[in-house]
């Protein structure tokens, strides 16, 4: 029962996959909203200049029709009248053409859709199989769909009914009128009516985007196991990041190693701790240069040993800067003056080598402030 549960497609679409659909061109889109945009700014285009663009559509046709035997002769200049009358009319209706152009591009900009990708170009054989195609004929988005149109067609076809029904006294008085008259009346009858008409297809669209973005957003729904295995990637594999993780360890390990050899002195707990300071003129203050416990601690005995680094023995300084001086980074203040007899000691212990004389006795009970010395282990 859990397998089957991890299979289902329960989990709502993370950022990734809503992000990986929009990659392969799928995004929300609803028909019947571009169709509302475009014929609601027709319908209000005509509305408020429909007078405008029946003058000079007028003007247009006189110039079109005007009979002049100097063109009738003369094919050529035919073509140039043809081509100044087409101009003409595309100079007159430019307005329009770009507002539908605009209403055509909006509807992705309304769903967040505005999108351009190539794989939505690329040739899918798929969709080109008969069985396929079949299908979709009789799935249940085919029916959807259907069933929007059977409602569409039965609301805009009552509507229309309605209005030539309210409006039938005015268009059979259309024939009782001179013809300009008539024609200015049936032009702001048919105006008004395309207006109504395109309202009502508002209820289809408050109905079509809702349903578009939830039919989208559940296809893109993913299993259980998509969104763990989803995570992983993004997150990384558990084990590959330990892989990692470990190599990165062990760089930064061999780095330390490495600087134990130019260290001053190595202070020890004498066994469970190790902490290698170096300090050269011009520092302000002593330097970790490697640390560690148990076997790493043991490592850098070794290392200290072969390469004649001197080793003192102080539990208490050895826990206090394993635990409140990090790698690579100056001493804490509160150790300085313990830190500077270990480095006297030192300098002292160079100088017996080189000279020799009396042997430099090591320092004990070093003033280490015992609030900072963790628990011996």
């Amino acid at each position: 029962m859990a397998e089957d549960s991890d299979l289902e497609k329960t989990e709502e679409p993370t950022g990734r996959r809503l992000e990986q659909a929009r990659e392969e061109g799928q995004v929300p889109h609803s028909r019947e909203l571009g169709t509302f945009l475009v014929l609601m700014v027709a319908a209000a285009a005509f509305w408020t200049m429909g007078s405008w663009f029946m003058q000079r559509s007028m003007v247009i046709a006189r110039k079109a029709f005007s009979i002049d035997p100097e063109f009738a002769h003369e094919p050529d200049l035919m073509l140039v009248r043809l081509a100044d009358v087409s101009l003409d009319a595309l100079l007159v209706f430019s307005p329009l053409i770009f507002l539908l152009v605009l209403a055509a591009i909006l509807p992705p900009f309304f769903l967040n859709a505005w999108v351009f990708s190539t794989k939505a170009l690329v040739p899918n054989l798929k969709r080109m199989n008969p069985l396929s195609g079949i299908a979709r004929m009789f799935s249940w988005n085919s029916l959807m769909e259907l069933g929007k149109a059977v409602l569409k067609a039965g609301l805009v076809g009552g509507i229309a009914v309605l209005l030539i029904w309210k409006e039938r006294d005015e268009i059979f008085g259309l024939l009782a009128e001179p013809l300009e008259v008539g024609l200015a009346h049936a032009g702001n009858l048919v105006a008004f009516s395309f207006i109504i008409l395109v309202a009502t297809l508002a209820i289809v669209v408050a109905a079509d985007v809702p349903f578009q973005l939830w039919q989208y957003f559940d296809k893109l729904k993913m299993t259980k196991e998509e969104v763990k295995q989803e995570m992983k990637e993004m997150m990384g594999d558990p084990h590959v990041k330990g892989r990692i993780r470990s190599l990165q360890m062990q760089a930064a390990r061999k780095r330390m190693m490495a600087a134990v050899p130019q260290a001053n002195v190595i202070v020890t707990n004498p066994t469970h701790f190790a902490v290698a300071l170096s300090y050269q003129a011009g520092m302000s203050a002593p330097k970790v240069v490697a640390k560690g416990t148990g076997v790493i601690a043991l490592k850098i005995r070794e290392i200290a040993n072969q390469h004649a680094v001197p080793i003192l023995e102080a539990p208490p300084l050895a826990r206090a800067l394993n635990k409140h001086a990090p790698l690579d980074a100056e001493i804490p203040s509160a150790l300085y003056n313990a830190v500077a007899e270990v480095l006297a000691y030192v300098f002292q212990l160079a100088n017996w080598r080189q000279t020799g004389g009396v042997y430099p006795v090591p320092p004990r009970d070093l003033p280490v402030p015992p609030e900072l010395v963790p628990e011996a282990v």
